[in-house]
């Protein structure tokens, strides 16, 4: 037996019959790290930015604008990510190898060509757009900055995020992690040397953001070409075959609504934000997006560590295992939710205090916090039960959740709301609080109703 071979048949024994408990806590735990330390490429530079003498309050709102755009091009990373991971996975558990590789090199073909077509995009139009997304007068040019630097590394945000998580769903998880680690790290040093040392401002903020995703890219390469990987990158399947990418991404398309609609989410609260509160209300906004990705990124970290469990035993038809280890991610995600929520209530200063040192701009975020982050607590449900949806290859169903927040709920919400207040900016931001809290419920019975249907009868598969 080779060591592909013998690698996989290890895997297989580990994913299959290992405690459920010690095997999620093994892959979630270097999974929360990865998203977090995630987390600090961006969170990393607007508390830098933020605290620039005399500009750092506008600076940090013109980046603030470019997140839709950073959104978008990560979205695109999940598209393919979360749609061949798990897809992989599955294949692995029925000991298919071939076909897991195939779909790994058609995804890797899939995230190259968006890359080409991202940039090209975001460099030709992106003044326009960050004008249309909410940018002022005051703060276009330190949007224009950042961004048009951040757009020339999309490849490297494709490949590190998009194909780090086949090395996750393999059972690599401290490999996983330690593709964001290097990254990161490397981050925060360069962050403050290209900003105060060489006084590049925004700009030395994205330079740094994209070198570090740089050489995360460049490690995650070098181990799926690697020895110790179990599906390997082969040129041979990465010609794009329609069988392989289009059930790949009907299964992604949920996760990349879920990000892209984040984008179309940020535009609205910015244009709306401009229009009743100005450039501080945007402001409060980045930071207050900032501390909720604090949030939302260790329960995806949750997400991915149970992900390669349910979709193996799924595959493998162990629906005992596949529903113990859902319970126990989504009673992980509801409690972390919970006790995030507590702290945000309590002692919102603390987190503000960490991108701003500008009296008003706190002022303005720490009576925004406590509203918009209001409905937090419900995150937990609403992110458990839904990535479960899509670990269980259940396409149709994760994207109608991934539409019910913020299409048809948060978006419309921040247009209708301020018209029954007189405090408009309040309208604005109790949308939030409103739309996540009915999303939660609804994909909490949705899930539990499908999975007493399907996993308790022990029913066939759905695409």
């Amino acid at each position: 037996m080779n060591m592909d071979r013998a690698k996989e048949k290890k895997q297989g024994r580990d994913l299959g019959s290992d405690s459920i408990g010690r095997l999620m806590f093994s892959l979630a735990v270097p999974a929360i790290t990865a998203q977090v330390v995630n987390m600090l490429y961006n969170i990393v530079d607007r508390i830098y930015i933020g605290h620039i003498p005399e500009t750092g309050a506008l600076a940090l709102t013109g980046v603030g604008i470019t997140f839709p755009i950073i959104i978008l091009i990560m979205a695109f990373s999940s598209l393919i990510a979360m749609g061949g991971a798990p897809q992989a996975a599955i294949a692995m558990g029925e000991k298919n190898l071939e076909k897991a590789e195939k779909i790994l090199g058609n995804c890797f073909a899939a995230l190259l060509g968006f890359s080409v077509v991202l940039t090209a995009v975001f460099l030709v139009f992106g003044e326009p757009i960050l004008r249309a997304f909410g940018a002022s007068g005051n703060t276009i040019g330190y949007a224009n900055s950042y961004m048009r630097i951040y757009a020339c590394g999309t490849v490297f945000v494709q490949i590190a995020l998009g194909m780090n998580m086949f090395i996750t769903t393999q059972g690599f998880a401290t490999t996983s992690m330690l593709t964001v680690v290097i990254g990161a790290a490397l981050n925060i040093v360069l962050d403050p040397l290209f900003i105060f040392v060489f006084h590049m401002g925004v700009q030395g903020a994205a330079l740094a953001t994209i070198l570090s995703q740089g050489v995360s890219a460049a490690w995650v390469l070098k181990f799926l070409l690697g020895r110790k990987t179990a599906i390997k990158i082969r040129k041979e399947h990465m010609r794009i075959d329609p069988k392989i990418i289009l059930p790949v991404m009907a299964l992604g398309v949920s996760p990349f609504i879920m990000q892209s609609t984040e984008s179309l989410l940020s535009v609205a609260l910015n244009t709306s934000l401009l229009k009743y509160g100005g450039d501080g209300a945007v402001g409060a906004y980045t930071v207050i997006a900032s501390v909720m990705q604090t949030a939302s990124l260790p329960m995806q970290g949750l997400c991915q560590g149970a992900q390669p469990i349910t979709s193996f035993n799924y595959g493998a038809r162990n629906l005992d295992r596949v529903k113990k280890s859902i319970r126990v991610l989504v009673l992980c995600t509801c409690t972390f939710g919970v006790l995030f929520w507590l702290a945000v209530m309590l002692v919102p200063q603390v987190f503000a205090g960490l991108f701003t040192s500008d009296q008003d701009l706190m002022t303005m975020t720490v009576w925004a916090m406590r509203i918009f982050l209001f409905g937090i607590f419900s995150m937990g449900a609403q992110m458990g039960f839904q990535q479960s949806f899509v670990a269980l290859g259940q396409a149709k169903a994760s994207l109608m959740l991934a539409l019910l927040r913020k299409i048809v709920l948060l978006i419309p919400l921040i247009y209708i709301l301020p018209a029954f207040f007189e405090n408009k900016l309040f309208g604005v931001f109790v949308a939030e609080p409103i739309a996540d809290i009915t999303a939660a419920l609804v994909t909490s019975v949705s899930f539990l109703t499908w999975a007493k249907r399907h996993l308790d009868a022990g029913g066939k598969r759905e695409t």
